[in-house]
């Protein structure tokens, strides 16, 4: 179970699950290409980094409304 990032609170900023899982996983594709480095000295999973990220505002979700 995801603790950190609260799932709910990260479903508000995306609005959707499906939304969420697709902006996650364009983000660890990036991660792993450019950053990987950085993952292995911080020894942090891709997919809990680009959650955080979400979280914390520095990706946008890019809703159209």
């Amino acid at each position: 179970m995801m603790i950190d990032p609260p799932i709910d609170k990260l479903l508000e900023i995306t609005g959707c699950k499906y939304a969420l899982v697709c902006l996650a996983s364009k983000r660890v594709r990036t991660l792993l290409e450019k950053k990987a480095d950085m993952l292995e000295e911080t020894g942090e999973h891709a997919v809990t980094y680009a959650l955080r990220e979400i979280f914390s505002g520095e990706i946008e979700a890019g809703l159209e409304e």
